[in-house]
């Protein structure tokens, strides 16, 4: 029985040893690795495209408080809007 349990054990040992092992060198190859340089890719577009919405976010954040101030300073309300129908008449 004791033969048996440690058979049982190598057994499953040298499974796992080789599935690391493959995994290993698929990684080694050129296929592997173009695989992870595409994840590393995917990855930092994503980390790109968060660090674009926060700039914008806090440009338009800023951009209220900005407003709100010359607002309060000269009676000056600015609208996001008017902006807009400036750009399109080519006044801005």
């Amino acid at each position: 029985m004791r033969r048996l349990f440690w058979l049982g054990l190598g057994v499953a040992a040298g499974v796992v040893v080789t599935r690391k092992v493959a995994g290993m060198t698929f990684k080694a190859t050129p296929a592997g690795v173009a695989e992870n340089l595409g994840d590393a890719m995917r990855e930092m577009a994503g980390a790109i495209g968060t660090f674009g919405a926060d700039v914008r976010a806090g440009m338009s954040e800023r951009e209220d408080e900005l407003a709100r101030e010359v607002q309060a300073k000269t009676g000056y309300s600015y609208s996001r809007s008017a902006e807009a129908r400036a750009r399109r008449a080519g006044g801005k």
